[in-house]
C-alpha cells in the first residue's frame, strides 16, 4: 500500500509533462492544418524534381572497382 505514495506523485508528473507538451504543440501552431496533408497525397506534384543522389553508371562501376568488387 505505500507504493500508492510513489505512483500518485509519478502519475501527477507525467500529466503535468503531457499537458505541458499539449500547450507547447498549440502554440507553436502544430494543429493549424490539419487537412492539407491529408489531401495533398492525393494529387500529383507538377514538378519533378531531381534526385541529387542519383549514381551514374560510371561512377558505381569506378566504385565498385575501389572497393574490388566485380561489376
Amino acid at each position: 500500500m505505500e507504493i500508492i505514495y510513489v505512483l500518485i506523485p509519478i502519475a501527477m508528473i507525467f500529466v503535468a509533462i503531457a499537458v505541458m507538451v499539449f500547450f507547447w504543440a498549440v502554440k507553436s501552431e502544430q494543429f493549424d492544418d490539419l487537412d492539407r496533408q491529408s489531401v495533398s497525397i492525393l494529387f500529383d506534384e507538377d514538378t519533378v524534381k531531381p534526385n541529387s543522389h542519383t549514381v551514374s553508371e560510371k561512377e558505381q562501376a569506378e566504385a565498385a572497382q575501389e572497393k574490388g568488387m566485380p561489376l
